[in-house]
């Protein structure tokens, strides 16, 4: 995964994200409205086979989006953990 950001503002900030699809991008746009001062979380892919993800993060000035979209990933992280723990207890 490869990280690039194409336009950073006061309170919005688009990210693109190389080697990664629908998946990833749905699950953290999914997790950033989770967030209250989020007012924009998406993601746009121009074309699926020649361009690459890119993730729109607005919101109302109380946080920055990088904050927002670290603590958004950081949560994304935990929840996965959380799966592999409770699925491995149920396969042994």
């Amino acid at each position: 995964m490869e990280l690039k950001v194409i336009e950073q503002k006061k309170n919005s900030l688009v990210v693109e994200v190389a080697g990664e699809d629908h998946t990833f991008c749905n699950v953290l746009k999914k997790e950033l409205w989770n967030d209250e001062h989020v007012k924009v979380a998406s993601y746009s892919i121009k074309h699926p086979l020649v361009s690459q993800p890119q993730i729109i993060v607005e919101t109302d000035g109380s946080v920055t989006p990088q904050a927002a979209l670290l603590n958004a990933a950081k949560r994304v992280g935990k929840n996965a953990e959380k799966f592999r723990d409770e699925f491995t207890k149920e396969i042994k």
